[in-house]
């Protein structure tokens, strides 16, 4: 057997073995991060062009969720639905409440009644389908809402099928409320 003396190694290997862990990983660190360091330089933008290479990226961006790739389902068009339409009567009623306000002698019943009654015949259904439609839909569909608080309908299956039987009633009721006199 050969020893450590005759190979050569015999300084080396006892300053490897009796030097402190500390030292040698400090040694070997320094040694790799001179040889790996990179030296760039950076240039720093004015915050107005920042903004504006953001604005850029941001434009390229696609929404989210991304349309193009989901295929529409019953689930999100109900609820897209069910809010347009709340806020469509919201718009109605808070628009004829503040003009009430401002012209209560315009907007008064005996005026609105008599201005109705003054349409043509297709004007008037095509008018009450218009807004029976969105009313009957949001109502119906909140108490669809109502019975998910409940717990109720809560699978896929379900959530479809309440969601046609929400379609259905909201096409009955419209046809029933825009044919009632």
């Amino acid at each position: 057997m050969m020893s450590t003396r005759s190979l050569g190694l015999g300084s080396s290997f006892r300053k490897a073995v009796f030097s402190p862990r500390i030292l040698r990983n400090q040694v070997v660190l320094r040694n790799a991060v001179a040889k790996r360091s990179v030296t760039t330089t950076t240039q720093s933008l004015p915050s107005s062009a920042a903004a504006e290479i953001l604005d850029k990226q941001r434009l390229r961006r696609p929404s989210s969720p991304h349309f193009t790739i989901y295929q529409p389902q019953l689930t999100w068009i109900a609820s897209i639905a069910n809010r347009v339409t709340g806020a469509g009567l919201s718009v109605l009623l808070y628009g004829f409440s503040i003009a009430y306000l401002v012209a209560p002698g315009t907007f008064d019943s005996l005026h609105v009644v008599e201005f109705v009654a003054g349409l043509p015949e297709v004007v008037k259904y095509a008018g009450k389908a218009i807004l029976a439609a969105p009313f009957a839909f949001h109502s119906i569909n909140g108490l669809r809402h109502l019975s998910w608080d409940m717990g109720k309908f809560m699978t896929v299956k379900a959530c479809y099928t309440t969601g046609y039987a929400v379609l259905g009633a909201t096409a009955v009721s419209t046809v029933v409320l825009t044919l009632m006199k």
